[in-house]
């Protein structure tokens, strides 16, 4: 039989139900969603969210986002995968056909995704190897790369460094991360050369991804044993050592010390929605494929709050551990905690890496805090592919379950991300990865695919049908909130905080200073449309192959499958009958 091609991929029904493996335990399923939801986010964007937003009181609309749209779509989207046991694509083909461009839409995400967020674990593996040296490279200014403006910022020479004009200084360790590790060119049109020791690093991240994933399911779970159980230990570690640093309750009542009047803002209110929908990888398929993958009578319901509980757990500790080690940090350099809170890279890769050479053994701290990083980043980037894979699998189960081309396809897409990958390890790397977060990867897609996630299984599939599906596999129905959050709450919220974000809008600049050229927007929203666009483009495509008239063909294309019960039945006893 002839390979399954690209076109057949993306239009072929799915062929009589083969064995698609399953979980080896259920710890395999708890870990591998763990490891896929609890990312660089918990640790790089929720404790500078809580600090800015207000503190303690930043999780009054955290909480109110949780409950009425981040534990609703959790649960829909697991309990979804584990029902139909499908993917991210053929799942909508299941209950709605009209919609199944979800699928491609959230897998397309995915792939933007993976090929420009894996440049992250390429600078942490530099860093994590530049740590094994007698003295940190970003510690001093004895560098090749040094400038003469360069300072050292250590305990014996704190005073003087922070004597020397702003503009007239650079620290060791900036002029390590954008002179050493980025050497970053003045804007995206210059592309610069190719950084050939991040493209090696990158291409180690994408052989540890491969081997990983490369035996579906079975591989998946058990690497993601260490994957997502060392990093909870690192993160205890990092805790502990930061709580006893002196300057730790400084910084740590700067993280939690509450300012009611930050409610009255509604950036505040956005900021919570939106690190809901980015921490939890909602509306990308993730859960809806590790899902699939459970035993039909699995309590995907019960095992959602477990996991969600883990998450905004792991934050929330998270934030103790980075803004103890800030407050140690602010008080040993004598400046405010403000000059030195930062998310994003420039906590990981400037900050943390600035607060270790405070410490005594600094490589120590050093390479548990990027061995935290890498893990963190490694499951969340496994799980994406094998996201994909799976999917397209379901798709074309006959061509990909068969032999080893599993693991070619396999192959095809690490090279190709890795390739493509390689622009992100140039010289403008940090500017193009910038545009893929922005205009891909962040709250306007996410929030749209959401209203569109909810719309269609509260409305057109039937929020009543849904939860009478969750009771036939758990034996009980959801508690009936879940049940108005699909149908009125979550579309709501999540269209609210849509229309905010375009009222907010403005053009997206790097560090607050360079402004992109006019190319370089243009190529960021045709990056944000290209998967939205699955979604009318399948729609044309469905109606357009169909019989009858235009409104046989719609009401046929909208009208969920009466014997979906009795499939999903039997898809599941397939699948809990084979290992």
């Amino acid at each position: 039989m002839a390979d399954c091609n690209l076109f057949q991929l993306l239009t072929k029904s799915p062929s009589q139900p083969q064995e698609r493996g399953k979980w080896g335990s259920k710890k395999e399923f708890i870990l591998t969603v763990a490891g896929a939801i609890i990312g660089l986010g918990n640790v790089w964007r929720f404790p500078y969210l809580c600090y800015k937003n207000g503190g303690g009181v930043f999780f009054i609309p955290y909480i109110l986002f949780l409950v009425t749209c981040g534990i609703p779509l959790f649960v829909l989207e697991t309990a979804l995968g584990q029902y139909t046991s499908q993917g991210g694509i053929v799942c909508w083909r299941k209950i709605c056909p009209l919609f199944e461009g979800m699928g491609y839409a959230s897998q397309i995400i995915i792939f933007y995704a993976s090929f420009s967020y894996t440049v992250i674990l390429a600078w942490a593996f530099f860093y994590l190897f530049s740590s094994f040296s007698g003295e940190l490279p970003w510690a001093t200014c004895n560098n090749a790369w040094n400038t003469d403006r360069c300072v050292e910022i250590n305990n014996y020479n704190i005073t003087a460094n922070w004597t020397y004009p702003v503009n007239a200084s650079s620290s060791s360790v900036i002029e390590f991360w954008q002179r050493r590790v980025l050497n970053i060119s003045s804007g995206i049109e210059s592309l610069g050369n190719l950084r050939w020791d991040l493209s090696l690093c990158l291409l180690l991240s994408w052989v540890i991804c491969y081997f990983c994933i490369w035996r579906g399911v079975r591989s998946t779970g058990k690497a993601s044993y260490i994957t997502a159980t060392f990093p909870f230990l690192l993160l205890m570690v990092l805790f502990v050592r930061g709580i006893t640093l002196p300057g730790a309750l400084h910084g740590i009542k700067y993280y939690l010390y509450p300012n009611p009047a930050r409610l009255a803002d509604p950036q505040v209110w956005t900021d919570a929605g939106t690190q809901i929908f980015f921490s939890y990888a909602l509306c990308l398929g993730f859960l809806t494929t590790f899902g699939s993958y459970n035993k039909y009578n699995n309590n995907c319901y019960r095992d959602s709050f477990y996991l969600c509980l883990l998450n905004s757990g792991t934050s929330f500790i998270s934030g103790f551990a980075i803004f103890s080690i800030l407050g140690y940090m602010s008080q040993k350099q004598g400046v405010d905690i403000s000059t030195v809170a930062e998310s994003g890279p420039g906590l990981v890769f400037i900050v943390y890496p600035q607060a270790v050479t405070l410490l005594p053994w600094p490589q120590v701290w050093s390479v548990c805090f990027f061995l935290m990083i890498i893990l963190l980043g490694i499951d969340s980037q496994f799980t994406g592919v094998e996201s994909v894979m799976t999917s397209l699998t379901d798709v074309c189960p006959s061509q990909l379950r068969k032999g080893y081309r599993r693991e070619l396809y396999l192959l095809m897409i690490c090279a190709v991300c890795y390739t493509l990958g390689l622009l992100s390890v140039t010289e403008a790397g940090a500017y193009i990865l910038q545009i893929f977060d922005h205009y891909v990867c962040s709250g306007p897609t996410l929030l749209l695919m959401a209203i569109l996630e909810s719309l269609i299984v509260g409305w057109i599939y039937g929020a009543g049908r849904f939860s009478d599906n969750i009771e036939d596999m758990i034996g009980y129905k959801p508690l009936p909130l879940f049940k108005y959050c699909w149908l009125y709450i979550t579309p709501l919220i999540s269209m609210g905080t849509f229309v905010f974000l375009l009222v907010r809008y403005t053009p997206m600049k790097f560090n607050n200073t360079y402004v992109y050229p006019w190319w370089a927007y243009c190529i960021g929203w045709f990056l944000a449309t290209s998967s939205l666009s699955m979604i009318p483009l399948n729609m044309i495509f469905i109606l357009a192959k169909g019989k009858g008239t235009l409104w046989q063909r719609l009401k046929a294309s909208i009208q969920a499958a009466d014997d979906l019960p009795m499939v999903a039945k039997e898809m599941a006893s397939i699948r809990d009958s084979t290992a």
